[in-house]
């Protein structure tokens, strides 16, 4: 035991221990990434000093094994939530390739090299299946260096898929190596066992989770209570059928991620539970295992550690090269595939975790991988700066090159939102969070009463604090700027029309109960009369279903709004739309049953994007292809004295498919002639 540790003794008091681990969470992470460093570093290092091979001050109890053990599975859940199966279709050349020579050079290199220090065969391929897996530790400098959509990166994406699910199910095998049950009933009953299970979670987490978001969708703390039971409960079948939990967890975070909207409330709620809370308590635990005085006492510690990493990094950069060559990248982005493979961390720390757990490796092995943590973590993100920065930036998207049509802030940088009926207020407002986060915009949540009747009574003002203080809440939830703006007009509609140009609004997005009455029609409703005085775009909205249900984002037009100056700006809507929900993009082009061409061709749009031409009438051939989880998106028509104000095609669509989700969107009527 090192002399610190003899001189103080570990503290029993659990409000004492909680406080040492929020303060280690606090302190840590902002003091490393003062210098640069990814604040893991600091959080295992400080599980060190603190831990009973440091100072001693926490002990490696039941209690830190359950939270470490928590934190485990919420890491390897964050990063399925990261991982699509999306990913992996829409690049499959590069990500497969890349996937398969990122895992087996490591493997193989990383067998030789350990089987070289007197390891035992399973625990080499253990220890190399560490190399194999990689965390994107450097995402955040993609972002910024806005190289996200580059072929390198969305190749690598889909390989961290491949990498990651090859070297948890390398894991489970040694595990039943090492335990002597590596029999050929284990395998009779494992791979059939495995297919169903993966099966099941993949396909029947996102059926059961779309059923009860219909259901209980209204309920915030049900939806993330929801996502909790499905990552514990498919965690705790993956250990029935003989394979590790964590393998669960990251499929759990797969099968989770079409679910949750990458922008919304939800998902900002379980980032912020596992990345503040769990997931540290892992890191510090996983700390308190090493012994920093094996480095001094056991030279082979280091020879350990510097066998590790060089075969680490001559794997991982032999295989970016090699699959670079193979798929004529350029230098740059061979480095960037190289600094983004490298990185090891929530992989990396299960399986040595898992290893150390069943006796397979030792406290030195344990010291190598956290040293090869500390250097590939420091490492990833400076080569991938370095080298992202000369990386072409993809060309523009045909959508993006018309972005001249939009506002010039773009449509989420002042989103005015009216709320009025709280069973519609948090599918309204989530769709505003969506649009203005991607822009770092501000959500406008208004709510009107009018005293053309006679003055506001005191129920009413106390209902629009009620409806309000709920919408600024929601907005809170998902870090998204906000004003709530309560008003007082002779109008709800005049009102909503003034604060739209009071406060500079970019978009207004309205509810929609999907049809006009003949005396609304003539007299007009208040939707009628915002979307004919607007200075600014409408979104007309209606949801009868959760956004997490909606599968397909369906834009549905005629041959002559492809060829006006509204087509692309409202592409770009349903883009956005679609990315954030992580659902499929259709584009329906209803031709004139007599046209023997499109006006206008659309075969410059992504190859992701599907493409469906039909003549005849643009309401019928709705109808017909319309699915019950899509969201269907619509321009305006023209409007005619008496009609409705979004046209006849949007109101007939609405009232024959009344549990189908629509957008419909107009523009100010002096845009339509530019």
């Amino acid at each position: 035991m090192p002399y610190l540790a003899q001189v103080l003794s570990p503290t029993d008091d659990p409000v004492a221990i909680f406080l040492i681990i929020l303060a280690i969470m606090l302190v840590a992470p902002l003091l490393f990434e003062r210098f640069k460093m990814p604040g893991i570093i600091g959080l295992i290092l400080a599980g060190v000093a603190v831990g009973p091979h440091g100072l001693g001050v926490l002990e490696l109890d039941s209690t830190i094994d359950l939270l470490g053990t928590v934190g485990l599975l919420f890491l390897m859940f964050l990063g399925g939530l990261e991982t699509s199966l999306e990913d992996l279709r829409q690049n499959a050349k590069g990500a497969i390739s890349f996937g398969l020579a990122t895992f087996l050079l490591p493997m193989v290199i990383g067998t030789a090299a350990i089987l070289m220090l007197d390891y035992s065969l399973l625990a080499a391929i253990l220890v190399a299946s560490t190399f194999a897996s990689h965390t994107l530790v450097a995402l955040p400098v993609l972002n910024r260096l806005g190289i996200m959509k580059s072929r390198v990166v969305t190749s690598t994406l889909g390989a961290t898929l491949i990498t990651n699910i090859l070297a948890l199910l390398v894991l489970a095998v040694v595990v039943r190596a090492q335990e002597g049950e590596l029999t050929l009933e284990f395998w009779l009953f494992l791979i059939p066992s495995l297919i169903i299970y993966t099966f099941a979670t993949l396909w029947g987490i996102p059926k059961l989770g779309r059923w009860f978001f219909i259901k209980f969708g209204h309920d915030d703390r049900a939806e993330f209570m929801f996502v909790l039971a499905a990552l514990f409960v498919v965690s705790y079948l993956a250990n029935l059928i003989q394979i590790e939990p964590i393998v669960g967890a990251f499929l759990a975070g797969v099968a989770i991620t079409p679910l949750v909207p990458q922008l919304s409330p939800l998902m900002n709620r379980i980032q912020f539970i596992g990345n503040t809370l769990f997931v540290p308590f892992f890191l510090i635990s996983v700390g308190m295992l090493v012994d920093p005085m094996i480095l001094i006492e056991e030279p082979e510690a280091l020879l350990v550690a510097g066998v590790m990493v060089g075969a680490e990094v001559v794997s991982k950069f032999a295989a970016a090269w090699g699959t670079g060559w193979f798929l004529n990248w350029s230098g740059p982005g061979r480095m960037v595939g190289f600094g983004l493979s490298t990185a090891q961390a929530a992989s990396t720390l299960a399986a040595a975790t898992v290893a150390l757990d069943i006796g397979l490796v030792d406290e030195v092995t344990i010291n190598g991988v956290i040293l090869m943590i500390l250097i590939t973590c420091i490492a990833s993100p400076w080569i991938t700066a370095r080298w992202g920065a000369q990386l072409e930036t993809p060309q523009a998207t045909s959508s993006e090159s018309h972005e001249s049509n939009e506002p010039k802030d773009g449509w989420g940088a002042r989103i005015l939102v009216p709320v009025a009926n709280p069973n519609t207020e948090d599918r309204l407002l989530q769709l505003a969070i969506i649009l203005a986060k991607r822009k770092e915009g501000t959500l406008l949540p208004l709510h009107v009463l009018s005293d053309r009747g006679g003055p506001v009574s005191s129920a009413a003002r106390e209902g629009q604090k009620r409806l309000l203080s709920a919408a600024e809440m929601i907005a809170h939830g998902a870090v998204t700027a906000v004003e709530p703006i309560a008003r007082v007009d002779d109008s709800i509609d005049w009102g909503i029309l003034r604060v739209a140009q009071e406060r500079n609004a970019s978009l207004v997005i309205c509810g929609w109960k999907g049809y006009s009455t003949y005396r609304e029609n003539f007299f007009g409703s208040v939707i009628d009369n915002v979307v004919r005085q607007s200075q600014v775009p409408v979104l007309v909205s209606r949801f009868p279903k959760p956004l997490e249900n909606i599968q397909r984002v369906r834009l549905a037009v005629t041959d002559a709004q492809v060829a006006s100056p509204l087509f692309r700006p409202t592409l770009r809507l349903a883009q956005s739309v679609a990315n954030e929900l992580k659902s499929d993009l259709a584009i329906l082009q209803v031709l004139p049953s007599r046209a023997e061409s499109p006006r206008v061709d659309l075969s410059d749009l992504e190859p992701e994007i599907e493409l469906d031409l039909k003549r005849g009438g643009l309401v019928v051939q709705v109808i017909t292809v319309l699915e019950p989880n899509d969201l269907l998106v619509l321009i305006a028509g023209k409007t005619r004295a008496g009609g409705p104000a979004l046209g006849r095609a949007a109101e007939t669509i609405a009232r024959s498919q009344p549990k189908s989700s629509m957008l419909i969107l107009h523009f100010p009527e002096e845009r339509e002639g530019t």
